[in-house]
This record gives structure tokens, C-alpha cells and sequence, in this order.
């Protein structure tokens, strides 16, 4: 269920960030243009339910091989020492990005930021290498996506 019809749209170039990862590390997404295809995960919260069975997911079955070389980042409102633990918990081979200061600053830029919950809704942005917007899906807080659909979208690029 598309939940946001505002924000960034598949054909938009996407708003350029730099976040700090789970180790501290800054990433940022102009640094992946001209050279690969990035998976953009917004995700609520670290080690809630329906987030940790999105992320497990993403980590057991989505490697990037064959889905057009894509780089997975995954970007919630929580600190990066949250995000370093939750990682080490559960073994996350890329990078959760902390949205934490200014407060969901970057899920904002995106339109997928719920204000009164402060928090990032599930949105999913595919980024070809030029930094365009190719494919987007916005679920409700609640409602788990579906990464079959992100291999299908990457596939068309």
C-alpha cells in the first residue's frame, strides 16, 4: 500500500545525503553514483518486529548479486550506537545509516518521515547509477514489504 503520494518520485533525482553507519562511518549516496545501483531502506525502528524480519530478509536473500549490483543502505531514526548493537546482534552485512540528527532530517527530504510518530514510514527507493529514482514503494508503519519486488525492479535496470 503506497501510503505517500509526496516526496521524492521514481523519475526525480535523489536527494544526495551523508549519514554515519552502524561502525560511525560516513556514507553518503553521491558516492555510489556512476558506479553502482543502491537499494534506499527506510525502516521505523532498530529491533522491532516487523524491521528486524525486513532486514534479516534483506540480509539472508539479497546480496546485490545479480540485482544490478546494488548496494543495500538501510536508514532509521535511531542512534548509531542503537544501530551498531542491533547490528552485531544480527550479523547486517551493510550499512544501517542513522537519520538520528537533525531527527529524520533525510527521511524528511524523502517524504516518508510520519511527524507525529517521529519516525520513518517503509519506504524503498531504487537509485540507478546516475542518481535517479527508478522504482518507490511507501507502506504504512506496520505493513512488511516484499524484496521480491525490489530484485524485480532492480532487474529492470
Amino acid at each position: 500500500m503506497d501510503v505517500n503520494a509526496g516526496g521524492v518520485g521514481v523519475g526525480d533525482e535523489a536527494p544526495d545525503f551523508e549519514l554515519r553507519d552502524q561502525h560511525g562511518t560516513p556514507v553518503r549516496l553521491s558516492d555510489f553514483r556512476g558506479k553502482r545501483n543502491v537499494l534506499l531502506v527506510f525502516y521505523p525502528l532498530a529491533f522491532s518486529g516487523v524491521c528486524s524480519g525486513e532486514l534479516s530478509r534483506l540480509r539472508d536473500d539479497f546480496r546485490g548479486e545479480g540485482e544490478g549490483g546494488a548496494q543495500v543502505l538501510a536508514v532509521s531514526v535511531d542512534s548509531m550506537f542503537a544501530l551498531r548493537a542491533w547490528s552485531d546482534q544480527e550479523a547486517f552485512w551493510f550499512p544501517l545509516l542513522s537519520d538520528f540528527w537533525p531527527h529524520g532530517g533525510t527521511a524528511q527530504r524523502y517524504g516518508v518521515f510520519d511527524g507525529a510518530k517521529g519516525l520513518a514510514l517503509r519506504g524503498t527507493f531504487v537509485i540507478d547509477t546516475e542518481g535517479v529514482v527508478r522504482w518507490k514503494v511507501v507502506n504504512a508503519i506496520p505493513d512488511a514489504r516484499d524484496i521480491d519486488e525490489y530484485r524485480e525492479a532492480l532487474a529492470g535496470l
